[in-house]
């Protein structure tokens, strides 16, 4: 397993092993005892798992706000997705930073998302499918978002804004200096 940090502290790019042979292939791709030194002693309660028809879907920029606060393990099983993560731990030298990666299932790479920031994701073919680990439960309740436009934040989305398929509930999500202080940097 090949764990990367990233350009903010927190995320990490994790690429599992995948060993092929005539059969196909096998890859181990969660292991809490080997994830722990990086990632801390994390429960996953729930598993999620997401298709997007359409090559420019735009899926956030999502989190839950404590107490169902959640980190989440992502990795695209079929296709490819430009995944974002968006630092909004008020105090962190990198509060309303953003980073992106390419995960895609020739890739074999995922994104640990810790709490503390919110998650997105566009699609960059058809029929792409995203699965991920999470640390906490949904509660609709405590769910919230961030513009997946907001011009401070300036994401360089892979598609054109006028091509991209978002929903009415993300059109609707507020800037990052709309939100309260959800989250603090410790």
């Amino acid at each position: 397993m090949d764990v990367r940090e990233l350009s903010i502290v927190g995320p990490l790019l994790i690429t599992p092993a995948k060993f092929n042979d005539e059969r196909g292939f096998v890859s181990e791709i969660y292991s809490a005892r080997r994830l722990e030194a990086y990632i801390g002693r994390v429960q996953f309660v729930q598993d999620n798992h997401s298709l997007s028809s359409a090559a420019g879907t735009i899926r956030g920029l999502h989190f839950q706000v404590p107490p169902f606060s959640q980190g989440k393990l992502v990795r695209v099983v079929r296709g490819g997705a430009y995944d974002v993560v968006v630092d909004i731990r008020v105090g962190s030298p990198t509060f309303g930073c953003h980073l992106g990666v390419e995960l895609t299932e020739e890739n074999w790479a995922q994104l640990w998302v810790p709490t503390g920031f919110a998650h997105g994701f566009c699609t960059l073919e058809t029929n792409t499918e995203v699965v991920y680990k999470l640390t906490g439960v949904y509660s609709p309740a405590h769910e919230r978002g961030i513009a997946w436009n907001d011009p401070v934040l300036d994401i360089k989305w892979p598609m054109a804004s006028d091509k991209v398929v978002v929903s009415p509930r993300d059109r609707a999500q507020p800037l990052l200096r709309d939100l309260p202080g959800y989250f603090s940097f410790n």
